[in-house]
């Protein structure tokens, strides 16, 4: 048994973010995201199912040409979409990409 603990996994901004995945399968891949004070991830075209925890912090979270404040313990999830989150204060997050069935 393994127990992960989100708040003490190690994290690197968003360019080295592929250091980030703590637990990857065949169905599914799990990262911690961590954005300092004005962090963003910008537009990404998402071909998976997303799952978006905030452990810590906010996030305005953008899907297609909506957005919203995702706060601490809340969740997101979508199907594959255009992505994108910036923070002004900094924030922590679990992210879980699911693949569809074939």
């Amino acid at each position: 048994m393994k127990i992960f603990d989100l708040m003490n996994l190690e994290a690197e901004g968003y360019e080295n973010r592929g250091v980030n995945v703590f637990f990857q399968n065949d169905t599914f891949k799990t990262r911690v995201i961590v954005l300092e004070a004005g962090g963003k991830i910008p537009p990404c075209q998402m071909d998976t199912f997303v799952m978006f925890y905030v452990v810590k912090g906010e996030v305005v979270l953008r899907k297609n040409e909506e957005s919203s404040i995702l706060k601490e313990n809340q969740v997101f999830i979508t199907e594959p979409a255009l992505l994108s989150m910036e923070t002004t204060s900094g924030a922590r997050l679990m992210g879980v990409q699911i693949k569809s069935k074939e």
